[in-house]
Order: structure tokens, then sequence, then C-alpha cells
């Protein structure tokens, strides 16, 4: 069994719970591979939507964007999993796709891009055109500040979780 730090006398009881407990950081964990597996799973079911909606982007070259629709999924699925298990390189790897996402959504923002953002797979394109952007811009700040405290947690917990399970 895992060696826990003692809580500070300082930190109230729910802080310590939030910076030291287990359970709070296995839900985080647990919230980021949810939030992956499906929009991973859901963009896999039809990569060819997914490749329509990576194309309105105009980020990418049109020989790359079919390659990109299946292996961005199958990557967002193997990280989830990953994450899942506590494995290495999983956490590393959500919160290095949600950066990217995040700059794309900024990106086609920035453009004033009138495109749903693919993020679960395809939408309806009047019901949640603009605003998708926006509101899965939001959504990835949120999963960004998931990570964050996930890697924080591994920090902080540095000496009590074994060195296998860190990234």
């Amino acid at each position: 069994m895992l060696k826990q730090t003692p809580p500070s006398r300082n930190i109230p009881a729910v802080v310590d719970a939030l910076l030291h407990g287990r359970f709070a950081y296995r839900i985080a964990r647990l919230i980021l591979a949810a939030a992956f597996l499906v929009a991973g799973v859901i963009k896999l079911s039809d990569p060819d939507a997914f490749a329509e909606t990576i194309a309105a982007f105009g980020i990418l070259p049109a020989p790359l964007v079919d390659w990109a629709a299946l292996l961005l999924p199958i990557v967002e699925v193997l990280a989830a999993i990953a994450l899942l298990w506590d494995a290495r390189g999983g956490l590393s790897v959500i919160t290095a796709l949600t950066l990217v996402f995040i700059a794309v959504l900024g990106y086609g923002l920035w453009l004033g891009l009138d495109i749903d953002c693919g993020c679960y797979g395809p939408g309806d394109p009047n019901a949640e055109a603009f605003s998708s952007l926006r509101t899965s811009l939001y959504r990835d700040f949120v999963l960004l500040g998931i990570a964050g405290y996930c890697m924080s947690w591994r920090m902080m917990n540095r000496r009590t979780v074994p060195a296998s399970k860190h990234q």
C-alpha cells in the first residue's frame, strides 16, 4: 500500500484531499479518458465525415486530410486507454492533443469559420455552426485545466506514487 502524505495543519481537509487524495485524481483521469475515448470512437465510426471537417479548417494539405482523419481518433482512443490505466504517456498525449485542439479552434474562430468543430463527430451544421467552435474551445480549456490538475497532482505526490506510473 502506498504511503500517503500527512495533511498539513494549515490546509483545509477538502483542499488537502484534492492535493493529495487519490479519489479526486482518479475521477479527473476518468473524466479526461472518457471525453477522449468517446470522441475517438465517434470519429472512427465515420472517418469520411471527420475528414470533411478537417478539410474545412484548411490547415492540412488535401493529401494528409484522410490520414489525419484516421490517425487522430486512433491516437485519442489509445491515449484514453493509457490514461484509464494510468500508463506512462497517456496524460502527456491527451494534454498535447488538447493544446492542438485549442489552437485549431482558436484559428477557426479567428478566421470566422462557420463550421462544426468535429470534436464528437459530425453534427447538424445549421444547429451547431459557429457557436460550436466557441463552445468547444471553452470545453477544451476545461479539459486542459483537468489535465493540468492531474499533472500537478502527480508532481505533488511524486514520492507516494510508484515511479512507473509517472510520465
